[in-house]
């Protein structure tokens, strides 16, 4: 229990609570729910620049990160096919994949591919079920793919002014500016109240907000003066109580909350707001292809981590579609901007190919 971990270590309640938001970060989970400590642990793995445990922005937006990685393989020789979807896996009369069908029905041949999709798009979707093993199927169907995030994109006029640390009469970005702000988090308490309200089919009504402004170190995200706000928030259910769907007015309301919420953090910043973005868990799926909207591709749960990610017996990146592998946040390790399954996924493919 994450629970037990956090009073081993610390006093203060919260910087408890602050510190249990990342053991439940994109989980539909409590602080009191077992095996969350782990959510807490696999966040602070690694490092960066040397810094054990450290995060960091990528400047430019999270999307240079991408083009990096593309300007990177294309060095190399890779071609891009950007907005071309695939329509399913080409299989050969052997059942090995030997390429992709994209939804114009041009094929792409090779004697390898390696699926960043969830397992959900990648076996229950882009294989035909009958080649692949029945326990196996049932195995990707029944992956925990609930998620609790709702993300709000902000865009205001002004640097937002907190209470508990006004700012400069400049207006420029302090430290705090600078990093993530916690909001909610007075107490672990709170968060599992959020969390049983979502498990109840409604969305919290103080939901746990990590705010970051990114614009604040990197300035040309936004003119000046003005800044982009990132709101990571939740409990929401996919489904909200009654089976009622998340149309607009259940968006803004819940919106509306989490703007209310900050107003009592920092007084003025629902004045300052000149648009915003609302991505539900729905909007996070339909949009970017995550499964119920989950961020890792499905609960980092334990019963769903290290060899059973994404099913016991294919934990090393092969699928039972020979040629095929797994290379996104539905293997191991899990999710996270870390890189970790794609560069296991590629060295063991490269072991393959070397084969073939």
């Amino acid at each position: 229990l994450l629970g037990q971990i956090l009073d081993h270590w610390f006093e203060s309640e919260p910087l408890r609570a602050t510190l249990a938001t990342d053991a439940v970060i994109g989980a539909m989970a409590s602080p009191h729910t077992p095996g969350s400590g782990y959510v807490l642990l696999h966040h602070v793995m690694g490092e960066l620049e040397g810094r054990r445990g450290a995060w960091g922005y990528v400047a430019g937006g999270m999307g240079a990160l991408s083009q990096a990685i593309a300007q990177a393989a294309t060095a190399r020789g890779a071609h891009i096919f950007a907005e071309k979807a695939v329509c399913h896996v080409l299989l050969g009369r052997d059942g090995t994949a030997q390429g992709v069908v994209l939804q114009d029905g041009t094929e792409v041949r090779s004697k390898l591919v390696l699926s960043n999709a969830s397992p959900q798009i990648t076996f229950l979707e882009l294989i035909p079920q009958e080649q692949l093993p029945k326990d196996f199927v049932q195995r990707i169907q029944q992956v925990d793919t609930r998620s609790p995030v709702t993300k709000i994109n902000v865009a205001v006029d002004r640097l937002p002014n907190f209470l508990a640390a006004p700012n400069a009469r400049d207006g420029q970005p302090l430290p705090h500016h600078q990093c993530s702000i916690h909001l909610n988090c007075e107490g672990t308490q709170l968060l599992h109240q959020a969390f049983t309200e979502a498990a109840h089919g409604h969305p919290s009504s103080r939901p746990m907000i990590e705010l970051c402004i990114p614009s604040a170190l990197d300035p040309g995200l936004a003119p000046p003066g003005c800044h982009v706000v990132s709101l990571f928030t939740q409990y929401t259910p996919s489904m909200l109580a009654g089976g009622r769907s998340w149309d607009e007015q259940a968006r803004n309301a819940y919106a509306d909350t989490v703007f209310d919420c900050i107003e009592d953090y920092a007084p003025g910043f629902k004045a300052s707001v000149i648009g915003r973005d609302i991505l539900t868990p729905p909007d996070l799926e339909r949009i970017f292809g995550l499964p119920g909207g989950n961020i890792f591709h499905g609960g980092m749960s334990l019963d769903q981590l290290y060899f059973a990610r994404p099913a016991p017996s294919y934990s090393g990146y092969r699928s039972p579609i020979p040629g095929l592998y797994l290379c996104g946040s539905g293997a191991h390790p899990g999710g996270g901007v870390m890189g970790a399954a794609g560069r296991n996924a590629a060295q063991v493919a490269i072991k393959d190919f070397r084969h073939l």
